[in-house]
């Protein structure tokens, strides 16, 4: 028996929204390569609007559904209602994610977050911010050390 549920099956059997982008107006990497979960998040926005959103992840299937379920969630939304996305949002839509895996939302919500603050910088005339490779994994946080949002 799988410890997954269908929706999170589905959105990692059937991603949207999976590779690189060209010329994105930001970009946002984050993750730990010590415990193999890394996704990197590509906008293009026109007019405040994301017009279009890509990525790329190495991890494991929960984290492969997330960063498909997130770039889903705020495709077509503005700058400021992406940012209003949490990882809690992407794990209901998902209908729920394992306790151990609910680091994958949270990085498909850190994710969106850093491709939007670079696409800012960028817009500002700065350069583009590095990749957020964290420390600590998020594997070794207690339980719900991990979440945050509403």
């Amino acid at each position: 028996m799988s410890m997954y549920n269908d929706k999170v099956i589905d959105a990692f059997m059937n991603p949207k929204n999976v590779g690189a982008m060209e010329n994105p107006d930001g970009v946002g990497e984050v993750g730990n390569p010590r415990c193999g979960d890394v996704m990197k998040i590509y906008l293009r926005v026109r007019d405040e609007r994301i017009e279009d959103i890509r990525f790329e992840t190495f991890g494991c299937a929960a984290a492969i559904a997330t960063s498909s379920t997130a770039t889903e969630m705020v495709k077509g939304r503005t700058i400021e209602e992406a940012l209003k996305l949490t990882n809690r949002d992407v794990a209901e839509a998902l209908g729920g994610l394992p306790p151990e895996k609910i680091h994958c939302s949270l990085l498909a919500e850190e994710g969106i977050h850093a491709a939007v603050e670079d696409y800012r910088r960028r817009k500002e005339g700065l350069p583009p911010l590095p990749p957020r490779h964290e420390a600590v994994c998020h594997h070794d946080l207690a339980d719900g050390e991990e979440t945050h949002g509403g």
